[in-house]
């Protein structure tokens, strides 16, 4: 029962977090959020395994950090154009990709939100494999590593715009990866300067169908 208690509490408490403070998380704390990483499910069909998931922790003091970030920008500057020439020709992307647009001109212009303002930047890398479910897996990893940060006290944010870095080489020989060979994910984290309230969520009785 208090294991059930606790984790509600940590679900509830769980944010997304876009500013922090300047002072850096203790290294024990870090390794203990990519240690809950770890223990996510993985895609054990597609034989990624034991070493099929990769985690690169980023300081915000090492120079590497700028690079990436650098790497990201024009990334999203690239993606953002490609998005506009497809919502020429498309009602709907018209319609609904204003929002993704405009998140993209942004991250090309200021970088993208979290690296370099968070202490810590880390990209997650999962072995493809067959069949091609490792974003679901680092989804999984990604989840616990969020839980286990607002566990200590801690901020994070997801930098999804890491998953459109897998194809670019700049990215992936920073890392010291193969191209193409790992799906990506990544998240910032550090000490929340502020935590936003509670968002308001739809209630079991509104999104549930039963059937007895």
């Amino acid at each position: 029962m208090l294991f059930n208690q606790n984790l509600d509490e940590l679900i509830k408490a769980r944010r997304s977090i876009r500013m922090f403070t300047t002072e850096m998380p203790v290294k024990q704390d870090i390794e203990a959020i990519v240690h809950a990483g770890t223990l996510a499910p993985f895609a054990g069909l597609a034989n990624t395994g034991r070493d099929g998931r990769k985690f690169f922790i980023v300081s915000r003091n090492n120079p590497l950090l700028i690079q990436l970030s650098n790497v990201v920008k024009n990334r999203a500057s690239i993606i953002a154009e490609q998005l506009k020439f497809q919502m020429n020709s498309n009602p709907l992307l018209q319609t609904q990709g204003q929002g993704f647009l405009k998140r993209l001109e942004m991250t090309a212009q200021k970088g993208p939100l979290g690296i370099g303002s968070a202490p810590y930047y880390i990209v997650v890398a999962e072995k493809r494999g067959i069949p091609d479910v490792q974003h679901q897996s680092i989804a999984y990893c990604m989840e616990n590593m969020w839980l286990k940060a607002t566990s200590l006290g801690l901020g994070f944010h997801l930098v999804s715009i890491t998953t459109q870095m897998e194809q670019d080489n700049e990215f992936c020989n920073l890392l010291n990866i193969p191209i193409g060979e790992y799906r990506l994910d990544g998240c910032a984290i550090g000490y929340p300067a502020q935590n936003p309230p509670q968002p308001d969520r739809a209630t079991v009785e509104e999104v549930s169908t039963w059937y007895f």
